[in-house]
């Protein structure tokens, strides 16, 4: 789905709307936040982790091609084949070309960001494959026909109500009147139904949380195991991922990991962390006879020209999603592609151009939350500030123009500023004294419109600061 100004604007008015999402966001600052919380109080050198985290992190994309040179060249004399691709067509070519060159109907899928951006599935359903997805977020999407609305929460927006009757109508094979009352007995169901499509798997595809340059390894951090099930038992293992993935060395990787559970989840480490280094040698007992790496640029090298290269810190944690107060209010689906939150406010503008996604950067309270979590430390609001610079630049309208040079002249010129203010505030206070609140202002309808603003008290804030020095005793 491409998003749009308009198609912004009418996911969040559904979001709002939206009494079941509501509760399901509600759980979000008791939960992954509150995990953070208590991860990040158990480490006391967290902040120097972060910092050595985002020094990593800028490095890499400073010497980006030696290390992904460096990488190939790990992963083939490993035993590993590396693809390059330019853009999500040719990743997506690619993908299908090494599906059927080796005849296979059917594909173990595993949760990938990347896959999602590139619009895998819907492609290769196309050609008459059968994928399924194996992470169990990701497979609760799949057969409701959704996309994610998080990144390492995908159906966060899901009751257990939702699931149950998902379930009932997806495995109509089983008994009508079996129990699903408990998420223990979903999730053994979905076990159940998900091992016997696993043992029936021709490929495996999975993404890659960082691709590791001095080793040539692909690693896969999950809490379901679906990783391993995925890449090991198919005879054919397919890694798919962007070029921001690698990462020097297992040194770094370390440190890496140390962020990414603390900020993700609230873990000290992932439940399944896996380093996966070609395919199975001789003798080996398990694991796939060939692996494929598929790595994407899909516009990656022109936000590194364009002077975006610190969004592509990005770990993929969720951090910032999980505390910002946008987020928390409209969930995932309202952003209208593949990222969403803070993060995806930043990089959607740059995938998709400014236009299709003029209203993503003003999706944001600038309270900075996003960057005082982000384990990468990106800074997400000056990021966003100049999208917004550049929205402006390109298609504001002439009604914004207007009001924008207006309050421009006011703000150079801070004595008429203070005049203005203060006459304003006396005038709305005034007008709101009865009733304590507006429920319409001319050019503020689309405040107004779903919630009460406030009267002024009356005085600005420097004259209640002027009043409070002045009686203070000399």
């Amino acid at each position: 789905m491409i998003p749009t100004t308009d198609a912004f604007k009418t996911g969040t008015e559904h979001a709002l709307a939206d009494a079941k999402l509501a509760t399901a966001l509600r759980g979000l600052p008791g939960g992954l936040v509150a995990q953070r919380t208590a991860a990040k109080g158990r480490v006391p050198e967290f902040e120097a982790l972060r910092n050595a985290a985002r020094d990593i992190r800028d490095h890499t994309l400073a010497h980006l091609d030696l290390y992904l040179e460096a990488f190939a060249a790990k992963a083939e004399a490993a035993g590993s084949r590396v693809h390059w691709a330019a853009d999500a067509a040719e990743a997506r070519t690619i993908i299908a070309h090494l599906v059927l060159e080796r005849g296979a109907r059917r594909i173990a899928k595993g949760k990938s960001m990347v896959s999602e951006e590139i619009a895998l599935n819907p492609f290769l359903e196309k050609l008459g494959l059968e994928i399924f997805e194996s992470d169990l977020g990701e497979y609760l999407l799949q057969i409701r026909g959704e996309t994610p609305s998080h990144i390492i929460a995908p159906a966060i927006h899901l009751s257990q109500d939702q699931v149950e009757a998902d379930f009932r109508r997806e495995h109509s094979h089983l008994d009508a009147n079996r129990n699903l009352e408990t998420p223990e007995l979903l999730v053994a169901e979905a076990r159940a139904v998900l091992r016997e499509r696993f043992l029936a798997a021709d490929i495996g595809i999975t993404g890659a949380n960082f691709l590791v340059a001095e080793t040539g390894s692909a690693v896969i951090v999950t809490n379901e195991g679906n990783g391993d099930l995925s890449s090991q038992l198919p005879r054919t293992h397919i890694v798919l991922a962007s070029i921001d993935k690698v990462v020097p060395t297992l040194a770094d990787l370390a440190t890496l990991l140390r962020v990414l559970a603390r900020s993700a989840t609230g873990q000290d480490m992932t439940a399944y962390t896996s380093l996966l280094t070609g395919p199975k040698a001789p003798g080996d007992p398990d694991g796939p006879a060939e692996c494929h790496i598929v790595i994407v640029d899909n516009g990656r090298t022109e936000m590194l020209k364009a002077g975006l290269g610190e969004a592509l810190r990005c770990i993929r944690c969720g951090a910032c999603l999980n505390h910002c107060p946008i987020y928390n209010a409209v969930g995932g689906h309202a952003y209208g592609w593949v990222y969403a939150g803070p993060i995806g406010a930043v990089v959607t503008p740059a995938f998709l151009g400014i236009d299709a996604a003029r209203d993503l950067p003003a999706a944001s309270t600038f309270c900075g939350k996003c960057e005082e979590v982000c384990p990468v430390r990106i800074p997400i609001t000056r990021l966003l500030r100049d999208w917004r610079v550049k929205s402006l630049a390109s298609g504001a309208g002439r009604w914004e123009r207007a009001g924008l040079s207006a309050w421009a002249f006011f703000a150079r010129r801070p004595r008429l500023y203070h005049l203005a203010a203060r006459l304003g505030m006396a005038a709305l206070g005034a007008a709101g004294r009865a009733r304590g609140s507006f429920r319409w202002l001319p050019f503020g309808r689309g405040w107004t419109a779903s919630r009460d603003l406030p009267a002024p008290q009356g005085d600005t804030f420097q004259q209640l600061w002027a009043r409070r020095e002045r009686s203070k005793p000399r």
